[in-house]
């Protein structure tokens, strides 16, 4: 992308979020200059369509396993919007971090991006406004938004190649913002958080910090109804067993209905479906265990048991829940072995000069009734360069009448010399 223009663009940019800075609105989209979004099959990508269901299951136990700010041992995260992030942020890795990346994500080498981009394609036959949904009435034709957002410091260069596989695979746009500037730069990302996420969050999962130059974001909102909806006149209180061992009575859904089942050792499993093309996966535990904890082998195991079993008539009782949850995900990457990733301060130059990672979070929520089911995460990776731009010993403008020589440098020659008193004549 011509540099002079990427100038104009970021410059223009800011001057729409500067204006509209009373209202706090999300700065003006830009991609990629002259990149357009890449269509793909996605049939071909089945096996890379397997490796990251089997990525997200690793990240899905990962942040299970921490627990985020959940409270009497409920959790709810998004995997599946972590592995989007990490695989944008991995479009601009490179070198130790690159290969640790795709090591522990277990991503597909060579086609990673256009997968990805499948992936988004399929997932976006289903996108809708999450501003316009009826929460109380989720929607028979499930909404399925996914938007991918990086607000970027306009002072700070931000590598075009990078910038032009995210226009190209991810449909993500660019922010140009002041991160300085507190006041005008938290609202505008806060603003896209919450319009990404029908208003369920309301703040970027990150604490915010002036001296970031750079901020990747992926929001995730899913409404739909049940393929067949419980009868509220069904819901009655029924006796749970909590984690701790005390049996409480909590308002239960009942129904009878066809369904994919499958068992295995300390495991019964179904796929409870919704109107259209998603379904709730449901795990229950042989024995009382406050973490329902399964490894990520065994999630898969699940996973491939399901995909093969035959639809059944089951009888299910489910409990309504309403939570949300917020997870520190540096805790969480390191624990899953992204170490280098998130000390280098150099393998993401591709990104910004000497980006180095400052903060990660996601936030995330659900609700599941007897019509079906809302939810929404965000999650959110910081950065800044290490090694700050060189800022100015002292400031001169040549705003009025001055003086001028062209000096040979060896002799100290005066070769031209003169006065500027009006630059127009």
């Amino acid at each position: 992308m011509n540099r002079i223009r990427m100038a104009k663009m970021v410059a223009a940019s800011a001057a729409v979020a500067r204006a509209a800075a009373c209202s706090a609105p999300v700065p003006g989209l830009l991609k990629a200059d002259g990149v357009e979004r890449v269509s793909v099959d996605g049939t071909v990508y089945a096996a890379e369509f397997r490796a990251f269901r089997d990525s997200a299951l690793g990240l899905g136990q990962a942040l299970l396993a921490d627990g985020g700010n959940g409270s009497g041992g409920n959790v709810v995260s998004s995997p599946g919007s972590l592995l989007v992030a990490l695989a944008m942020l991995r479009a601009g890795a490179s070198g130790e971090t690159a290969a640790e990346l795709d090591a522990v994500l277990g991503l597909p080498l060579g086609t990673r991006d256009e997968a990805m981009n499948a992936l988004l394609a399929s997932l976006a036959k289903f996108d809708g406004d999450p501003g316009a949904v009826d929460e109380d009435n989720p929607p028979r034709v499930p909404v399925m938004h996914v938007a991918n957002g990086l607000f970027v410091d306009e002072g700070v260069p931000t590598g075009e190649s990078f910038l032009a596989t995210l226009a190209r695979h991810y449909g993500t746009g660019v922010y140009p913002v002041d991160f300085s500037n507190e006041g005008v730069t938290k609202p505008a990302i806060d603003a896209w958080v919450d319009s990404n996420t029908g208003g369920r969050i309301k703040e970027a999962p990150a604490k915010y910090d002036p001296r970031n130059t750079f901020s990747l974001l992926n929001a995730m909102y899913f409404a739909a109804a049940w393929q067949t909806p419980f009868d509220p006149s069904s819901t009655s209180d029924l006796p749970f067993t909590t984690g701790a061992g005390e049996e409480i009575d909590v308002p239960a859904m009942r129904n009878l209905l066809e369904m994919k089942y499958a068992e295995g050792a300390g495991w019964r499993a179904v796929d409870l479906p919704y109107a259209e093309g998603f379904v709730m996966r449901l795990v229950l535990p042989d024995a009382i265990d406050a973490a329902a904890a399964f490894g990520a082998q065994q999630l898969t195991e699940i996973a491939d048991a399901l995909a093969a079993a035959p639809l059944e008539t089951v009888q299910i009782q489910l409990p309504r829940w309403d939570h949300k949850c917020s997870f520190d995900l540096h805790q969480v990457l390191e624990a899953a072995g992204l170490q280098k990733t998130l000390t280098t301060t150099e393998d993401f130059n591709a990104i910004q000069p000497d980006m180095a990672i400052t903060q990660a979070g996601q936030a995330a929520n659900i609700t599941v009734a007897e019509k079906g089911t809302i939810a929404a995460a965000v999650t959110q990776v910081n950065g800044m360069v290490t090694s700050a731009p060189p800022q100015p010993e002292h400031t001169i403008d040549f705003d009025r009448p001055f003086h001028y020589q062209i000096v040979h440098f060896e002799t100290g020659l005066p070769l031209f010399m003169g006065t500027v008193a009006d630059p127009r004549s």
